[in-house]
């Protein structure tokens, strides 16, 4: 192997953090950051998958526990925190990835209710979460945090989820002031943006045809949850050690027609 060539297991010996860690973009995080040499903490409101996921992660040869938490709930995500450092003793990487998305509807029509749920987890929650983070963080001396947006944030691709993509707007504004705030203190701080992505939240959209909005993407298909763990292993490594308040799009090329 060439001197220059990247390590094979580029976060071996990190401890890595995935809440939403269940299903989708989570669980394919999950097992990435495994594959790369991390131990990881999943997290998540449901107790069944996250535990398959943990036992997954483990299969593959890297220590994790899974720790049941609802994000929106400040005690619970304090027991996380304090749940990692009990195992671990340190927490290196943090993707922030649960989130919620309302039933697609007219703006006029969408109850105070579902707007707090979807700021309560799109931003209150991510918020929470990256000052827990970055205090741990500050005290052993840096980390990474990799918060997950969306393209609605940068352009709203769907009529009838005005809340969602507001508070994924939220978050990449929250994202890139944190990034600027704690780069001089170690921790990088980024984002991805999914575009259309073969998850249980697409899914549950409402979008009527998923091959007709595949074809109108530049590659002709839906993204696989894979490609953007892929995507957030990198931003977690040394190998974007100069990538700082970055939203990395994976997309597919949507936002670039």
């Amino acid at each position: 192997m060439s001197p220059d060539a990247p390590p094979l297991r580029p976060l071996a010996g990190r401890v890595a953090l995935v809440t939403g860690g269940g299903s989708g973009i989570g669980r394919a995080t999950a097992l990435a950051f495994a594959a790369a040499g991390a131990a990881v903490v999943v997290a998540g409101r449901r107790p069944e998958p996250g535990e398959e996921v943990a036992a997954a992660v483990r299969a593959a040869g890297a220590e994790s526990l899974f720790i049941r938490t609802d994000v929106t709930r400040a005690e619970e995500f304090d027991r996380l925190i304090d749940g990692t450092l009990a195992r671990f003793g340190r927490l290196d990487i943090a993707f922030n990835n649960a989130g919620f998305q309302e039933a697609r509807g007219k703006l006029a029509d969408q109850p105070d209710a579902i707007y707090d749920q979807v700021f309560d987890t799109n931003v209150r929650a991510m918020l929470r979460a990256m000052q827990r983070q970055i205090r741990v963080m500050l005290a052993q001396g840096g980390g990474t945090i990799v918060n997950n947006a969306s393209v609605s944030g940068m352009r709203n691709p769907n009529v009838g989820l005005s809340l969602y993509s507001a508070s994924k707007a939220a978050l990449i504004s929250l994202t890139r002031s944190a990034a600027m705030e704690y780069a001089e203190h170690g921790i990088r701080i980024n984002a991805v943006s999914p575009g259309r992505v073969e998850t249980d939240m697409m899914l549950r959209s409402g979008i009527a045809d998923m091959a007709q909005v595949a074809a109108g993407l530049p590659l002709r298909r839906m993204g696989r949850p894979e490609e953007v763990a892929n995507a957030v292993v990198w931003l977690a490594s040394d190998a974007a050690s100069f990538v700082v308040g970055h939203v990395l799009c994976t997309d597919g090329g949507f936002l670039a027609q």
